[in-house]
């Protein structure tokens, strides 16, 4: 947890790359998921960490769902 609160810092505080207004993405509008994709897509290290915990989750999900639909 801690590697993704200093990488998601440091991806804020990097938020000014000098990319196009048309490349730029509001992130005030992303769901806590898309930042989360987002994050596990860069360069960070460690940031892939959380790719595997969003896929984790996703695996625990359909898992209890799965286990709440059979009576």
């Amino acid at each position: 947890m801690k590697v993704f609160a200093a990488s998601l810092v440091l991806l804020v505080a990097c938020g000014g790359s000098g990319q196009s207004n048309a490349n730029k993405v509001n992130r005030d509008t992303l769901t806590e998921r898309q930042n989360d994709s987002i994050l596990a897509k860069s360069s960070i290290p460690g940031a892939s960490a959380v790719g595997k915990a969003m896929n984790a989750a996703d695996s625990t999900s359909a898992r209890v769902n799965a286990s709440d639909s059979v009576h």
